[in-house]
């Protein structure tokens, strides 16, 4: 059976060009692509994506480091789907702090930790099914992905849009 898992390069990993060696790593996985895209992080996204460190005193950096008040203002998000795609994904990521995480593990390489304590790991990837989907419906919409995920239904929706001139 197939499972989902939210993973995201973060401003510094595409601050650094790491966006292909990253990719490549993930590969090893086997596990198909199912959404991609390119996000401005707005203030509301990265505190809700990071609502359970709210309390972390670390919290301030942490939103601004997502944002990428540090480095480039984007991020790539992105749904990979298949068998044991959280396990998978975690295995090749590595520890969330760089200088625990393996060194071949994509954290183990890339990542660091700043001066003011924050870990630039580079990547994200969901812990686990709940929060691969909390994150995953937070980042995407249903038409977002390929592939259904989860119910959906059909909404109308009656505000402005931005559309092209």
């Amino acid at each position: 059976m197939g499972q989902s898992t939210l993973v995201l390069i973060k401003p510094d990993g595409l601050k650094k060009s790491l966006t292909g060696n990253i990719l490549t790593r993930l590969s090893e996985t086997k596990l198909d692509i199912v959404a991609a895209k390119i996000v401005k992080v707005s203030r509301e996204l990265a505190v809700e994506h990071y609502k359970h460190m709210s309390e972390k005193p670390f919290f301030a950096e942490l939103i601004k480091y997502i944002m990428g008040d540090y480095h480039k203002r984007k991020v790539m998000a992105l749904v990979y789907w298949g068998d044991d795609a959280i396990g998978k994904v975690r295995a090749i990521c590595g520890e969330t702090n760089p200088e625990e995480a393996d060194s071949v593990s994509i954290r183990g390489a890339y990542g660091r930790i700043t001066t003011k304590g924050v870990y630039e790991n580079v990547i994200h990837a969901s812990t686990n099914k709940e929060e691969a989907e909390r994150e995953i419906k937070l980042w995407f919409s249903p038409d977002d992905i390929i592939v259904d995920l989860y119910p959906a239904k059909i909404a109308k929706k009656i505000c402005e849009e931005r559309v092209w001139a």
